[in-house]
């Protein structure tokens, strides 16, 4: 037995792939139509004791730790869920961890405690037109008036931007640079506060996602996460996380689409014999089951670390950033490589399949672009 194996963990797993089964998979073809998921979801969730997996109980949270998530992770894509599931009902994973970070209480019972019972949809907002994983170069601007902070500017690619209530957002209120960037929780109904356009994309069709434009939007000063000028810090600080989250993600949708694909091949008839007899096909899948081994132990391995060691410590940030890379590698060739499996029926929208090769790809993308990854890596390993 290992930490990921324990009785209660797999009740865990098997609670949250049976809520998976009747809450969301039947359901998810009809929300990747709607291009959103509908927002009862987030209060059935939370109700079943799944949607705050991972956040402390003392601010509203189900407890558990990042080992609990990541096995609901699994669980959700077992079951038949999507990354771009994943990516919408959990992006309050992404949107309150700097308020907990901060220790505001106000902002904790205002914000974090509703979102994570399924009362409000929380979304981060940091990327820009021109600055994306360059989070030091972002334009977006704050300048404090008496009480409150006035912000214009505009936000590009934010998840949950069209549906969320409130949006963790990366402001500048210094000078140019890391050091100058602070964050702010903007509501959505604020006076020059717009959606300014629902965005279509390759993949994650469930999950909407959203330019937002700021127009001298006024601010409450008390919405300030943290220190002015420190967010810089609270944003770097969480990146371990979402980037082990990713990593999650990647390992467990190879490990699903290894699934469909052996299934598929052992019910697949060509030339009068099953797909699974040819030598080619098998080699195919052990390579996949090969690749997915490796880049579930890695990332496992990241995540058991990060429960004891400070998210600023540079050999977690390291792990964080090679176990992203490698499962985000991991899962690019499987898909690839079961849709091959699949052929024709595998390009059919109609097949689960197709939906995990276009999702998988933002992978290497969101939380930090595989290149800059692999930047970042060579500075910490000393290259």
């Amino acid at each position: 037995m290992t930490i990921w194996d324990t009785p209660e963990r797999r009740a865990l797993r098997t609670a949250v792939e049976d809520f998976t089964r009747a809450e969301i998979t039947p359901h998810l073809p009809q929300w990747e139509d709607d291009g959103e998921l509908p927002r009862e979801l987030h209060r059935i969730a939370a109700e079943a004791g799944f949607l705050a997996i991972g956040f402390a109980e003392e601010v509203g949270g189900d407890g558990g730790d990042l080992v609990d998530a990541s096995i609901s992770t699994e669980a959700v894509l077992a079951a038949g869920g999507s990354t771009g599931l994943q990516a919408s009902l959990f992006t309050h994973g992404i949107a309150v961890p700097h308020i907990i970070a901060s220790g505001d209480d106000a902002l904790i019972d205002r914000y974090v405690r509703p979102t994570l019972a399924g009362e409000m949809i929380g979304s981060l907002g940091i990327t820009e037109p021109g600055a994306g994983s360059d989070v030091a170069s972002l334009r977006t601007r704050a300048v404090r008036d008496g009480d409150h902070y006035v912000v214009n500017g505009a936000k590009t690619f934010i998840t949950s931007g069209v549906r969320a209530d409130f949006v963790t957002t990366a402001v500048r209120t210094g000078d140019d640079g890391h050091s100058g960037i602070s964050l702010l929780v903007i509501d959505k109904d604020s006076a020059g506060f717009t959606v300014s356009q629902r965005l279509s994309k390759m993949g994650w069709h469930c999950s909407d996602t959203a330019e937002l434009s700021f127009d001298d939007v006024r601010v409450p000063a008390e919405n300030l996460v943290g220190e002015e000028n420190g967010g810089f810090y609270l944003v770097m600080q969480q990146f371990v996380g979402e980037r082990l989250a990713l990593a999650v993600q990647s390992y467990a949708t190879a490990q699903r689409a290894l699934d469909l694909a052996v299934a598929y091949a052992r019910e697949r008839d060509t030339f009068g014999r099953p797909l699974i007899t040819r030598q080619v096909i098998r080699h195919k899948l052990v390579e996949m089951h090969s690749r997915t081994e490796a880049a579930r132990a890695l990332t496992r391995r990241a995540v058991e670390r990060s429960l004891d060691t400070p998210k600023t410590d540079p050999s977690l940030i390291l792990d964080a950033v090679v176990a992203k890379n490698q499962s985000v590698a991991c899962v690019e060739h499987v898909v690839h490589e079961a849709v091959q499996i699949f052929g024709g029926m595998g390009y059919m929208r109609e097949s689960e399949i197709d939906r995990h090769y276009r999702d998988a790809r933002i992978l290497g993308i969101g939380g930090g672009a595989t290149e800059v990854m692999k930047d970042l890596a060579a500075k910490l390993l000393g290259y």
